[in-house]
């Protein structure tokens, strides 16, 4: 018998967290174990019902879901948090992943897409949904940062490269002059984007899309939610 999901959902309107529970509860596969109305609430609750996911709220009384998330990660690294918000700037989606989150959700997904989101993070994988998406991509064409019409930057495109090259986090972030901690938010974004769910997905890409150099481009594959 395949194990429950245990899932804490995290949010300051008990109408939100109640449309949540009954979604989930149609999958038998997911089980809700707990419900915080508060970032403090949700370290609380985490720490009690030690659950696989927690879906969580950016903006909360008391403590934020950034601050919640950073407590959560530090304490209880193999949890996966999975935000699940109204906004979908691209500051808070990449704030986001710097304090550790595993996926970013806007509160559009459809039922089905929620679910399949929190059994694809619940497994390792990482979730950008289509809304998030597509304001990531729209913020990197207003900088100038999309090559040849593919949704990764300059940078994002580097990091691939030399991930490809069989250079660590640090190896990276002393090439690029940059903190681990953006080599990792990077590389959280990349995986999302290109639908993989670690190092050697990136490197089996790139060998696909062009050669592992600098700057080389990569195959076009966005993940979604609901999609495979």
């Amino acid at each position: 018998m395949q194990q429950k999901i245990r899932v804490l959902v995290a949010d300051d309107h008990e109408v939100v967290r109640a449309g949540v529970r009954t979604v989930l509860a149609s999958d038998d596969n997911v089980e809700v174990v707990g419900e915080a109305a508060d970032g403090g609430q949700a370290v609380e609750m985490a720490r009690r019902t030690r659950p696989d996911v927690i879906l969580m709220d950016v903006k909360m009384p008391l403590m934020s879901g950034y601050e919640a998330t950073a407590f959560i990660k530090k304490e209880m690294p193999h949890t996966q948090v999975l935000m699940l918000t109204a906004t979908h700037d691209v500051d808070a989606i990449s704030r986001s992943f710097d304090v550790g989150a595993n996926g970013f959700l806007v509160k559009d997904v459809l039922p089905e897409e929620l679910i399949i989101a929190v059994k694809s993070v619940g497994l390792g994988e990482r979730i950008l949904s289509a809304t998030a998406q597509r304001s990531v991509e729209d913020a990197d064409r207003q900088n100038g940062a999309v090559v040849d019409g593919l949704p990764l930057t300059k940078r994002e495109r580097q990091i691939v490269a030399l991930v490809s090259s069989g250079f660590t986090s640090q190896q990276i972030a002393e090439h690029l002059d940059i903190s681990r901690r953006t080599v990792e938010t990077h590389r959280a974004r990349i995986m999302a984007k290109l639908g993989v769910n670690n190092a050697a997905g990136l490197v089996r890409l790139s060998m696909a899309g062009a050669p592992s150099t600098p700057g080389a481009p990569v195959a076009n594959t966005q993940l979604h939610a609901n999609e495979s």
